[in-house]
C-alpha cells in the first residue's frame, strides 16, 4: 500500500529537507519502501546518511508547501531520538528509520527502509474531500518536468472545484500555494 507522507532529511550543511512521499508501506509501518528520483536531495541525503523520518499527518498545508519547494521557516521541529534526523512536531505520528538497501538501477531509486523509533505527536483528525484534492495537487506540483501541460491543467480544474465545495482555511490556502507554483 502506498502512504502519502512527509520525509525529513539532514542536508550536508545540517539543515533539514522536508519531502512529500508516497512510500509503500507494510501494515505496521515496521518497513518501507521509498522511491525518490536519483536526482533529488532526499536520495543524496538518504545515500549520504541512511537515515531520516517519516510523517503521518493530516495537515495538508505541510504537504503542500513541501512539494512546491516552500521549506517553512517556522517549522516547529526537534531532533530525531534513534537517527540523524528531525521531527516535525505538528505531524500526527513519526517514524524514525534507517536504511537497509539502497537500489540505484533506474531513474527513480528504491530504498528498504526499516523504522527504528516511532512516536504519536497528536490525533489523526482525517481527511474531507477538500483534503484529499489538496493532496493530488501536491502530487501534481511535482510531476510538472513529465506530465503533459494540458492535464494538470484539468485535473487542477477538477481538484480547484473540490477544494470550493468542502475546504476549510488550511486546505484554500494550500490550494493558492499550490496554484500559483503551477502557473508558473
Amino acid at each position: 500500500m502506498i502512504l502519502e507522507a512527509i520525509v525529513t532529511t539532514i542536508n550536508e550543511d545540517g539543515s533539514t529537507n522536508i519531502s512529500p512521499m508516497g512510500p509503500s508501506v507494510t501494515a505496521d509501518l515496521s518497513q518501507f519502501v521509498l522511491r525518490p528520483f536519483d536526482t533529488s536531495t532526499t536520495f543524496a541525503n538518504l545515500k549520504r546518511t541512511k537515515s531520516g523520518v517519516m510523517h503521518v499527518t493530516d495537515d495538508v498545508l505541510m504537504f503542500a508547501r513541501s512539494a512546491i519547494g516552500d521549506k517553512p521557516t517556522e517549522a516547529h521541529t526537534q531532533a530525531a531520538e534513534k537517527v540523524e534526523g528531525t521531527i516535525l512536531l505538528d505531524a500526527c505520528r513519526y517514524y524514525e528509520f534507517q536504511v537497509a538497501f539502497i537500489d540505484e538501477t533506474g531513474s527513480r531509486m528504491s530504498l528498504n527502509c526499516q523504522t527504528v523509533g516511532t512516536g504519536r505527536l497528536r490525533d489523526f483528525f482525517g481527511f474531507n474531500r477538500a483534503k484529499h484534492a489538496v493532496i493530488e495537487a501536491a502530487i501534481l506540483a511535482t510531476r510538472l518536468d513529465f506530465l503533459p501541460r494540458g492535464e494538470i491543467e484539468q485535473s487542477m480544474m477538477r481538484l480547484q472545484t473540490i477544494v470550493d465545495k468542502t475546504a476549510g482555511p488550511q486546505e484554500i490556502e494550500a490550494m493558492k500555494l499550490i496554484s500559483a507554483f503551477i502557473r508558473c
